[in-house]
């Protein structure tokens, strides 16, 4: 796993074999960021949150852009482990791992942040129900954004706050402001 741009551009963390997650491919992430740039200004220090941080690979990346608080929900124990390793490694205080299950995070959660992102198991079977979860807390700032990450046979277009698509190869994204 590799860092795209910022101050921690080039650096490598090796994601252990024993890992279950499936990491955004780095040609998915380094285009999902390029597409960011047109949402998000990230020399405004925004905030975020990494729901499904999987192996971290997000989080670093908003960390290195300049995130001023990331917040990383993960309940894999091992993979959790993993994130708060790179960020003690990294000494970062702008990151903040939380070890806990997404849906308790999210119903006991009551900050707000300027970028959400959601990276679930691809079957996971509250995926369809995920946008309204998210969206119904009033988690995302009034400019905020909210990109979920999903397989190719989900479709969110016609989901109220849908406003963006984008596909690389099988790995989605769908935008909600």
């Amino acid at each position: 796993m590799r860092v795209i741009t910022g101050k921690y551009k080039g650096r490598h963390f090796d994601v252990p074999r024993s890992f279950k997650a499936r990491p955004t491919t780095d040609f998915a992430k380094e285009n999902l960021f390029n597409v960011l740039q047109g949402y998000i200004d990230f020399d405004e220090e925004p905030t975020a949150l990494d729901l499904f941080s999987g192996t971290g690979s997000i989080t670093l990346e908003l960390l290195s852009r300049g995130c001023s608080r990331v917040v990383s929900v993960e309940a894999d124990a091992l993979h959790y482990s993993f994130i708060r390793g790179f960020v003690e490694k990294l000494q970062d205080l702008n990151a903040f791992p939380v070890k806990a299950d997404v849906f308790r995070f999210l119903s006991k959660c009551h900050e707000q942040f300027d970028f959400i992102f959601a990276d679930p198991p691809y079957a996971l079977p509250q995926l369809e129900q995920l946008p309204d979860i998210v969206l119904s807390r009033q988690l995302l700032r009034e400019d905020g954004l909210f990109v979920l990450e999903h397989g190719k046979t989900q479709d969110f277009s016609q989901h109220p706050r849908f406003v963006d698509h984008r596909a690389y190869g099988s790995v989605n994204f769908s935008f909600f402001k």
